[in-house]
């Protein structure tokens, strides 16, 4: 069992010697993409290192436990230590998602339900800023159009991680799971007989793309220029600033109208696009290739509703994997942890399965 892990510590074993060669760093590029492979293979070298001395230990314990009776329970905790390395391995050899160490750009945009559905958008949007708060993630409104109520109509915000992560903490790695429809039941504001409304917001999730992992040819982009609207400073309604940037080839369209200059929302509308073509490479790519590894949570109909957030019962529910609890108040605080971790177990799941 674990034979193939052998070839992974030889692997660690030779990056340790090239990152301890003061010329590699000349590179910088390099030298990142060797860190990085060294920091995921990290954890499974120590983890099978002391999978293959508690394997050891066992068997001594068991020789000892032969002549001395007393030895017995100590077998036992041993191989209990065993198992859990054991699990912990096959968890640390799941194929990772490439892409899971990459910072996000998060769309909310209301949906059936007019003005309760903005207000839910803006619910949303607080939740996904105090969980980033919470684990430490920088983030940044890159465009948004409020209702009339104070809710948003469409929102995008870029989340960022700080410093280096542990393998599977990556923004990507965690948010990705958030894409699909949200449905809320709660009475409205505007409500005025008490009943409870059903309404929908939709979250997409997009990993944020570096310039070299996009590449946009100029001749391929129509920029249209207008003028922006809703609440804003001065230039708003007054200049045409805002920008809107279709990809010809592809039909994707990303547009911006947030920044006081028209280079400025060139600049985010751009940055929106190059993600949005990354996702969708990623997701044709994906169904070329029928990976029978991919996850169930991630092949879930982003037209379906993933999760229900019930006011009057403080519940929340995610749909694909059956997670249910009654802490509604505190997840929409930001405490999405086990929300989360639940996605993530079942993605974990299938991909065992699988492989």
């Amino acid at each position: 069992m674990f034979e193939a892990v052998e070839e992974l510590v030889a692997e660690h074993a030779d990056l340790e010697k090239k990152l301890a060669d003061p010329s590699v760093h000349a590179d910088q590029g390099n030298a990142r993409k060797l860190n990085k492979r060294y920091a995921e293979l990290t954890p499974i070298v120590a983890t099978y290192r002391s999978w293959k001395q508690t394997g050891d230990d066992v068997e001594t314990a068991r020789e000892f436990a032969a002549d001395d009776p007393d030895f017995a329970a100590e077998v036992k905790d041993l191989e209990k230590q065993r198992e859990d390395l054991t699990e912990r391995l096959r968890l640390l050899l799941v194929p990772r998602d490439p892409s899971d160490d990459k910072d996000v750009i998060l769309e909310i945009k209301a949906g059936a339900g007019g003005d309760e559905s903005a207000l839910f958008a803006g619910d949303l949007l607080r939740m996904y800023l105090r969980y980033a708060e919470r684990v430490g993630w920088k983030t940044e409104i890159i465009d948004a159009t409020e209702s009339e109520l104070g809710g948003y109509k469409d929102v995008q915000v870029a989340v960022k991680a700080r410093g280096q992560l542990e393998p599977g903490q990556g923004v990507w790695a965690r948010l990705k799971y958030e894409g699909g429809v949200h449905r809320v039941q709660r009475v409205p504001a505007t409500e005025s007989q008490g009943r409870i409304h059903t309404s929908a917001a939709g979250v997409l999730v997009t990993p944020e793309a570096e310039e070299v992992d996009v590449e946009i040819n100029p001749n391929d982009l129509r920029i249209d220029v207008y003028r922006s609207s809703g609440p804003g400073g001065q230039s708003v309604n007054t200049t045409d600033s805002a920008v809107r940037i279709t990809h010809l080839p592809t039909g994707v369209v990303a547009s911006c109208q947030n920044e006081k200059s028209q280079l400025q929302n060139k600049e985010q509308a751009l940055r929106i696009l190059r993600s949005r073509l990354l996702a969708a490479a990623q997701e044709e790519a994906e169904r070329e290739a029928a990976d029978a590894r991919r996850s169930q949570v991630r092949t879930v109909d982003r037209s379906e509703k993933i999760r229900t957030y019930n006011f009057p019962e403080n519940r929340i529910s995610d749909h694909r994997v059956g997670f249910k609890a009654y802490n509604l108040d505190q997840v929409l605080d930001g405490d999405l942890d086990a929300v989360i971790q639940a996605c993530v177990d079942a993605d974990s799941a299938a991909k065992l399965a699988a492989a």
